[in-house]
């Protein structure tokens, strides 16, 4: 029997091993969404305080302050436990804000979301000298409180009216009072606003904090829709909420100006015109000078528009148009001259900044080349620099630079190849870099203004470890030419125990959406080591940038203008077909997979290129683009009366009788952005053009798809459909 035990366990080591080495492990679903093995850590935001040499964190219910050079703590700014009790204060808080000259804080409680931006919370104000709470109202949970420069005055959003609290009389003034659910929004946006152009508060406090520039939204006119959650309820709930879908009426937007001293509300005189979108509002160095963002609903015609704060009279500051349309960005810094501003536009084809005065005549282009501005960091008026994050060295890269605005001088900050990104103490005297590269994790390194690097907060050396335990494969950047001759980014991941003369099944990845990027010198999270997995059990791994994807100048990405998933499938299906010419590829087993616009585009990909992919895996498609909102649709595709072609060309839903593959649809039920009508529609056109399919959908998951077990279980049911289908 001893003897039979020790045979045993021998074997086993044996097993365990090949010439003394431990065999690697293998990577599991369970490893990536149970126990999340693979998370990397992260260095929180920093909330830098004005004198630049330091920042605060929240920390265990306190908000701590620290060196920023040395990371030494230096004191406690508040204890939320010292303050329990008062105005009905229990301890527990989400998130805080600093007036101007940080004497007091808005501290967030009971924070709870409402759609990707927007939340709502009931907000205390925090004095640090007497160290008092206050309760801002207790009418109800606010959103967006907001302190004006002077500090004794705070405005806020609650019941879709804008409110103001005077600090020093404790007085309450409700500006608005026509505010209704579904109806009339003040002071904060709606739906499509927030999604598409990324705005949910929508008031701004003028330099000298006796004005509020806000924007009211009437969405009377604006279609309903209605979303089904089940929750263990006899009848299931509905919610139902204002969606301007393609081609039908948006809300009426119009822009506001309230006096506090005069207690009086004025109309911004914006123009005639009808369908207008009004994406930003923001004041000037002068009090009394508001810009107003004007755009068409083609929005490929902006004006920036000068409002007088007392008359509402407007004169145009600046223009712009283009033969395809405009995006919108927050980069527009007014200078304390009070005569320019500096801005950044696509205007020579590349997305560059520029310094005008405020009649909207170019002064000076600041950057230039053949390349794009990513992010304007920030601008240092003292020192008459700009700072900037720029794809100069390649698309897939991104470097942090600093540029003299009134001279050429220009440094790279950034000394890693790879991905750089950077947060910039109030001063500019310092900042956090982050850097990564595709097979590296993140680095978090704090540098001063001339690049010198002082201290490395986190290196990520646990990932690194875990890569060699469970014996990743290096990620490979690639290019492919396609029929037109257009060079296409990519990058493969092969198996670890990759043969030259074996002929293996490939997954390619893609997103392709306009302005995107799925092939970045950049590591890559969770789908990282998915695809490593897939890669472990004998899978190629490929992904593509396509034609009208991000970094490669507006030519490369507005070519599809009013033909979103034309060209982009088109080169999808050149690159599954380069693929398959390859040597190691088993050309009768390509499939792909992709989320949203990926979604999108792998469906396309398996009914169009129905000889080439074998299987497709769709997460939250979109698979008419009818059924997507007015302001990201229309800005690529114009609407379906105008551009019938175009929609009829490119929507996946008439394309059912083309299926031959394998075909796998997933959707959230509670999706309020792409909804699952996409996919009942699909599923309806399969059904009727008799084709098999499979599918899987999630009741009360939005977009994102997760809580709880559920990324694991959608990942589990996407491995499995791959290992059985591909």
């Amino acid at each position: 029997m001893k003897k039979s035990l020790i045979l045993f366990i021998a074997l086993i080591s044996v097993s365990l091993t090949t010439f003394g080495q431990i065999l690697p492990k293998e990577i599991t679903v369970e490893n990536i969404w149970e126990e999340y093995l693979f998370y990397p850590k992260s260095v929180p935001g920093f909330n830098f305080q004005k004198d630049g040499k330091h920042y605060t964190r929240l920390e265990e219910g306190k908000v701590k302050q620290y060196d920023f050079t040395t990371g030494e703590f230096t004191k406690i700014i508040f204890d939320a436990e010292s303050v329990i009790g008062q105005e009905g204060f229990d301890g527990k808080f989400d998130s805080y804000s600093f007036n101007d000259d940080e004497s007091k804080m808005l501290i967030s409680t009971a924070t709870e979301a409402i759609y990707r931006h927007s939340t709502r919370a009931n907000y205390y104000v925090y004095d640090r000298k007497s160290k008092k709470m206050s309760l801002l109202t207790d009418m109800g949970k606010q959103r967006y409180a907001t302190f004006n420069p002077q500090s004794d005055k705070i405005a806020f959003v609650l019941g879709n009216n804008l409110y103001c609290k005077d600090l020093k009389t404790g007085n309450q003034k409700q500006i608005t009072t026509d505010g209704k659910s579904n109806e009339i929004i003040n002071g904060a946006t709606d739906w499509v606003y927030e999604e598409e152009f990324a705005i949910a508060k929508a008031f701004q406090w003028s330099a000298d904090g006796k004005k509020i520039a806000f924007l009211r939204f009437d969405e009377s006119q604006v279609e309903q829709f209605t979303m089904t959650n089940y929750r263990d309820g006899v009848y299931p709930e509905y919610e139902t909420f204002k969606y301007p879908k393609v081609g039908e009426a948006n809300a009426e937007v119009s822009v506001h100006i309230y006096n506090t001293a005069a207690d009086k509300v004025v109309a911004v005189k914006t123009g005639k015109e009808a369908e207008m979108y009004y994406p930003r509002i923001k004041w000037t160095k002068d009090a009394d000078k508001l810009c107003v963002y004007k755009m068409n609903r083609h929005q490929n015609h902006l004006q920036l528009l000068l409002a007088d704060a007392s008359t509402g009279q407007t004169t145009i500051m600046y223009e712009e148009k283009n033969d395809a349309y405009i995006d919108i960005t927050d980069d527009l810094t007014f200078l304390e001259n009070g005569k320019q501003f500096i801005t950044t536009s696509e205007r020579d084809g590349y997305n560059h900044i520029y310094l005008f005065d405020m009649t909207g005549k170019k002064v000076k282009q600041l950057t230039e080349g053949k390349y794009d501005v990513s992010t304007l960091y920030g601008v240092d008026e003292k020192n008459d620099m700009i700072y900037y994050q720029a794809a100069e060295v390649s698309p897939m890269q991104r470097e942090v630079y600093v540029a003299g605005i009134m001279n050429k001088k220009k440094q790279k900050l950034s000394p890693m190849k790879g991905w750089n990104s950077a947060q910039f103490s109030s001063t500019f005297d310092y900042f956090v870099n982050t850097h990564s590269d595709v097979n590296t994790a993140s680095t978090y390194t704090v540098f001063d203004k001339n690049s010198k690097s002082l201290r490395v907060l986190e290196e990520n050396a646990g990932i690194a470890k875990l890569q060699k335990s469970y014996n990743t494969s290096p990620v490979e950047f690639f290019s492919i030419n396609t029929e037109k001759g257009v060079e296409l980014n990519a990058w493969m991941i092969k198996p670890p125990n990759f043969k030259k003369g074996n002929k293996y099944p490939v997954l390619m990845h893609v997103y392709g959406g306009p302005g995107s990027q799925t092939v970045q010198d950049k590591f890559g999270g969770f789908n990282y080591w998915w695809h490593q997995m897939l890669a472990q059990k004998g899978y190629i791994v490929v992904s593509v940038d396509n034609r009208g994807t991000g970094a490669r100048g507006e030519e490369f990405k507005k070519m599809t203008y009013k033909e979103l998933g034309k060209y982009e499938t088109i080169d999808q299906i050149n690159a599954a077909k380069y693929l398959s010419k390859q040597p190691y590829v088993d050309g009768d087993r390509i499939g792909i997979w992709g989320w949203s616009y990926g979604g999108y585009m792998s469906s396309l990909c398996l009914l169009k290129g129905n000889d080439v992919f074998k299987t497709a895996i769709a997460v939250a498609p979109v698979t008419n683009w009818k059924w997507y909102d007015t302001i990201y649709t229309e800005r690529y595709m114009r609407t379906s009366k105008e551009n019938p072609t175009g929609y009829a060309d490119n929507s996946p839903v008439y394309f059912a009788d083309q299926l031959k593959g394998n075909y796998l649809i997933v959707h959230g039920m509670g999706d309020d952005n792409v909804h699952f009508q996409n996919t009942a529609e699909m599923v309806n056109a399969l059904v009727m053009a008799n084709k098999q399919f499979d599918t899987y959908f999630y009741p009360n998951r939005n977009h994102g798809i997760y809580g709880g077990p559920t990324r694991l279980h959608l990942y589990n049911k996407m491995t499995s459909f791959l290992l059985e289908k591909l």
